[in-house]
Order: structure tokens, then C-alpha cells, then sequence
């Protein structure tokens, strides 16, 4: 797992204030950064991916969408389907799907 962390980040919460949006500066800001960054591999979840291919014109590759699994109870089969979670949170995930990125940056 060290081996892994050392070439493999996970980006995320990136937000840009709406009076911004759409003039292409967090794109160029996420691609500035991710080239800086000293690892191989970024990797990120997107709710939006599928409505706003930002990060694809940040240099990262859509990789597939999470989907989830039909199991009650359970948080989209995530942790071997294991995992149990609260009536609140399968509630407000309901409808996610997020879209999963990597950025080769080697």
C-alpha cells in the first residue's frame, strides 16, 4: 500500500465560485496543478462527470461510472457489499453515480 500511495493521489473537492465558472479557469488550474504534482497516477470521483466533462478537459481519461449495487442496506456493494450504512445516507446517494477519472501524469 505504501508503494501505491507513493504513485497514486486522489483528488477531490474541487469548486469554483459560480462567478467563474465556465471560463475554463478551473481546468487549466486542475491541469497546472496535477502537473506539479510528484506522483504517476491522480485519480477523482465526479457527481458531475456526467453533465460536465471538466476534468476530461483537464487532462484526465473517464474511466467508467460507479454504479450500485441492488443489495439493501448496502452502499452501492462498495467494502464487498459489507459495508452497512444509515436509511439517511442511501437516501441522499440515491441517485449518484459519480464518474471515475485517471490522469496519467507521468
Amino acid at each position: 500500500m505504501q508503494a501505491m500511495n507513493k504513485q497514486l493521489w486522489l483528488l477531490s473537492r474541487v469548486v469554483l465560485h459560480p462567478t467563474y465558472r465556465g471560463a475554463g479557469i478551473a481546468a487549466a488550474f486542475v491541469r497546472r496543478a496535477c502537473e506539479t504534482c510528484p506522483v504517476n497516477w491522480i485519480e477523482t470521483l465526479s457527481a458531475m462527470g456526467h453533465a460536465n466533462p471538466f476534468f476530461e478537459r483537464a487532462g484526465f481519461e473517464r474511466v467508467g461510472v460507479i454504479r450500485k449495487s441492488n443489495t439493501p442496506g448496502t452502499y452501492g456493494g462498495m467494502y464487498g457489499g459489507r459495508k452497512r450504512v444509515t436509511a439517511e445516507t442511501i437516501a441522499k446517494s440515491r441517485f449518484s453515480e459519480p464518474v471515475y477519472y485517471v490522469r496519467d501524469n507521468r
